[in-house]
């Protein structure tokens, strides 16, 4: 039985076991933020501010455009764009339509681009308009049922003096030439009205986004979430953060109407970025500072923590791997961050280590939460008060969900409390499906006491106060004479090495054994330590099994463009 049940002592002060009110449509929540406050500003990109109202005004005529086009509800309409201020004007404008929102990875090649829109049968697709991403988007089109591309240029989003000298200066980008019958944003929305009406939609039905998962297994599959899905994950996150909003003032879920700014470093296209920054600003009426490219500056992201230092965000929500990059960037002592109150962390484990230095370095207080593409994301997270969160956990089962520990050869059978296994998940935020997949969907859901739960993958266990805990991807097990080892618990031991920036581990072929531990180091930058060392330090802490029998150095560690280090990379490369 779900081990939160018994409610833990530790469980929020203030935070509800359910959670009511989310049956709406997504495209309300910009609606209301519009309505309620009209002049707070929503993005911030370069210089320029667009309020909610304007957001609105442009979403509506976005919407008006589609339907123009005969864009009917349910059919697909693709998004190819890094973190610009035109994002969610296409998205909200997608969703007023009816249509279904398909975001695509702006790193993607054109084989990779092509696929997602293949597979979604798109009908039309938005693209940067620069001299990479718009090639790359008409290259995907060919063979697909994409009728046009609709071109989105930075110059009218941006100060007209920077855009002025920019474009003297050539350094605006825009891919020059274009294909006929492919259109530009800014002429759509000089020349549309606002919709009148959004489609009306039935939220626990109607797909809101087509998401693609990674794609661990073959190639990406198209998570369904409904606006339902959606919806309640952006509530039960806001409802769930209890933070301080001043010296001495009790703690509360995000106060609305301007006091917060997001750093919206995580690219929304993903799930993540989504829901937590691009979704949850709407849902407290926040400012989101737009961050295109977090790797920009030298060293890298230092762009971003320029942006830090000027625009003074209170809530950053990232992976693991932007906060290693704040932590170790030699340019951090010039920057102020003490404006940061509540930071978030998922998409990979998050080394406790790295946790406490970058606590010390900046004074906001981490909790690690847990999700994926398919549960909208969230399913479970850490409280967001120090005397209540668990390192090494990532917390409790959020409100209205039910998590369950399964066998792992049939994800049928409930195991001993306490015992590893995989993780199950049912509730409000758990996808449909996959798109046109019932094999698929055959693979991950199973009935339990009458409820569809949704295997994750994981592998994890509850402890005796009702934390959740993650040993593992079920894959990325490695199995050692028998014995099970978690890459996590051996990359918590390396992380606590102070050279040590990045760390992976893997499990690569071995004739004694049957799999050996591998490790892949990023050390920071200026330290120093040899394999034998790093060999040494590990051999203390762990059993014989787990130790690493290898090191590799490495100048950087292969990651998502989320951030996550993909070590099904460094295991190809072995293999």
């Amino acid at each position: 039985m779900n081990a939160y049940k018994t409610v833990s002592p530790y469980w929020p002060d203030g935070v509800p076991q359910e959670i009511s009110g989310y049956k709406k449509p997504v495209y309300s929540l910009l609606d209301e933020a519009a309505s309620d406050y009209p002049d707070q500003v929503y993005t911030i990109f370069n210089g320029a501010k667009r309020t909610y109202a304007q957001v609105k005004r442009d979403s509506d005529k976005v919407a008006a455009f589609l339907v123009s086009r005969g864009i009917k509800k349910g059919d697909r309409v693709a998004v190819f764009l890094p973190n610009l201020p035109h994002y969610p004007v296409i998205y909200f404008g997608i969703l007023k339509a009816g249509a279904v929102c398909v975001t695509c990875n702006p790193m993607y090649t054109a084989h990779e681009l092509q696929h997602q829109l293949n597979d979604s049968q798109a009908r039309l697709v938005f693209c940067m308009d620069h001299e990479r991403f718009y090639p790359t988007a008409v290259q995907a089109m060919q063979d697909t049922e994409v009728e046009t591309a609709v071109l989105c240029s930075v110059r009218n989003w941006i100060p007209k003096t920077t855009s002025l000298l920019g474009s003297l200066a050539g350094k605006l980008p825009k891919a020059g030439k274009y294909e006929p019958g492919h259109m530009h944003l800014d002429h759509i929305l000089r020349e549309n009205e606002p919709i009148s009406e959004n489609e009306v939609v039935d939220p626990e039905e109607d797909p809101a986004v087509l998401i693609y998962t990674g794609g661990t297994t073959g190639l990406p599959k198209g998570a369904v979430l409904t606006h339902a899905n959606l919806f309640f994950d952006v509530l039960v996150v806001q409802e769930w953060m209890r933070i301080p909003h001043g010296k001495g003032e009790p703690l509360r879920p995000p106060i609305k109407g301007g006091f917060h700014s997001y750093l919206g470093v995580l690219p929304w296209y993903h799930i993540f970025g989504m829901t937590l920054c691009l979704l949850g600003s709407v849902a407290s009426s926040s400012r989101l500072i737009c961050v295109p490219d977090p790797r920009a500056g030298n060293p890298p992201f230092t762009e971003v923590l320029k942006l830090v230092h000027k625009y003074r965000p209170t809530l950053l929500i990232a992976v693991p791997t932007i906060f290693s990059a704040f932590v170790n960037h030699s340019l951090l002592h010039k920057f102020d961050l003490s404006s940061l109150i509540c930071c978030a962390s998922g998409g990979a484990p998050l080394p406790v280590e790295m946790a406490r230095q970058f606590e010390d370095k900046t004074g906001a207080v981490i909790f690690e939460g847990y999700g994926l593409s398919e549960t909208s994301p969230v399913i479970a997270a850490n409280p967001t008060m120090t005397e209540k969160r668990k390192f090494g956990s990532v917390g409790f089962p959020m409100p209205g969900t039910d998590i369950r520990i399964v066998d792992i050869e049939t994800g049928s059978r409930e195991v001993e409390p306490g015992e590893d296994g995989e993780i199950a998940v049912s509730g409000p935020q758990v996808m449909k499906g996959y798109w046109r997949n019932p094999q698929a969907d055959a693979e991950v859901f199973r009935e339990l006491d009458g409820k569809r739960f949704f295997l994750t993958g994981d592998v994890g266990h509850f402890d005796e106060q009702g934390y959740l805990s993650i040993t593992d991807r079920k894959k990325d097990v490695i199995l050692v004479g028998g014995f099970n080892c978690y890459p996590r618990e051996v990359e918590e031991v390396i992380y606590q090495h102070p050279a040590v920036a990045q760390a992976a581990v893997v499990g690569v072929p071995d004739e004694k054994s049957g799999e050996m531990v591998k490790a892949f180091v990023q050390l920071k930058e200026g330290n120093e330590v040899s394999e034998g060392e790093l060999l040494q330090f590990c051999r203390e802490r762990l059993a014989g099994y787990k130790r690493p029998r290898a090191v590799e150095f490495r100048d950087n560690l292969p990651t998502s463009a989320v951030g996550k280090v993909l070590r099904k990379e460094l295991r190809k490369e072995e293999l």
